[in-house]
């Protein structure tokens, strides 16, 4: 039987033989659907021995940190909150196409560092089956740290998570996926904690004000602004283009463009090169 055809029931046995396995497990927690599975996984597998890790920094959009603090105290795990320094990096903050592997690096080195405190065996993070199709430099990152990734490990795709974390009561079973805000930035401009700030500002005006869920304010280049929605928003923002021209003005975009592509996750390294960075 392989990995395809395994029952749910199945596939989150083996995610908790896997977790209890390990031993003691420290997990990289964004509470994101993904990591906040990891954690619960590891909870009911290792009990006291699991720690859930959440990095601080300007790139967190607004929120997260307070939901990360509220899911781990559902979930009955310890967590501890650590503070990131990867805007002190050049090599994250010139934002080539290799940033995660440095945003992710940062993350691992300052686990490792703490790692005898929290007295665990095995670091891992929230990496499904869906994210091996992708470009994702945080990966060798991962690999580099010895990350383990169980849901991978498990045959786990982004369906099963959600799956998982509905049969587990998590509140997010449904959450869109959000990523940091620096990889609203594109390829070449420069990370600032001004620039995620504007990007974080303009994405909760958006929500707010047209109840929109998933979404992307993209910072390209000469501080445009360019907006992806699901296609089903185009026409309501439209009408409203005025309004939200002279919102994103005032948080400091020069020029507001909507796509009329609408929304696409990842649509970032669309312009990336057969030439990637050689990250090993």
């Amino acid at each position: 039987m392989t990995s395809d055809t395994l029952t749910i029931e199945s596939k989150e046995q083996q995610l908790l033989a896997i977790l209890t396995a390990y031993g003691r497990v420290a997990v990289a927690f964004s509470a994101g659907v993904d990591s906040t599975v990891v954690a619960k996984a590891a909870q009911i597998a290792c009990g006291d021995d699991s720690v859930a890790i959440t990095a601080n920094s300007p790139s967190l959009a607004t929120g997260e940190l307070e939901a990360a603090v509220s899911l781990a105290k559902q979930i009955g795990i310890r967590h501890q909150i650590i503070e990131t320094e990867e805007f002190e990096t050049e090599s994250y903050t010139q934002n080539a196409s290799d940033r995660c592997f440095h945003c992710k690096t940062e993350l691992y080195d300052q686990i490792d560092a703490i790692r005898p405190s929290l007295n665990v065996d095995v670091v891992v993070n929230g990496a499904n089956v869906d994210d091996q199709g992708d470009y994702r430099p945080g990966m060798q990152a991962a690999r580099n740290h010895e990350v383990r990734s169980p849901l991978i490990e498990a045959g786990i795709n982004k369906a099963d998570v959600r799956e998982l974390a509905r049969r587990w009561n998590l509140p997010i079973w449904d959450k869109p996926a959000s990523p940091c805000l620096s990889s609203r930035i594109a390829y070449g401009v420069e990370v600032t904690p001004e620039r995620v700030a504007r990007i974080d500002q303009a994405e909760a005006y958006l929500k707010t004000e047209f109840g929109i869920r998933e979404l992307r304010v993209r910072h390209e280049a000469n501080n445009l602004a360019r907006i992806e929605v699901p296609t089903a928003y185009l026409s309501k923002l439209a009408e409203s283009a005025a309004a939200i021209s002279r919102r994103l003005k005032e948080l400091g975009f020069q020029y507001v463009t909507i796509d009329l592509e609408g929304f696409r996750s990842g649509s970032m390294n669309e312009v990336i090169t057969l030439e990637l960075p050689d990250l090993s």
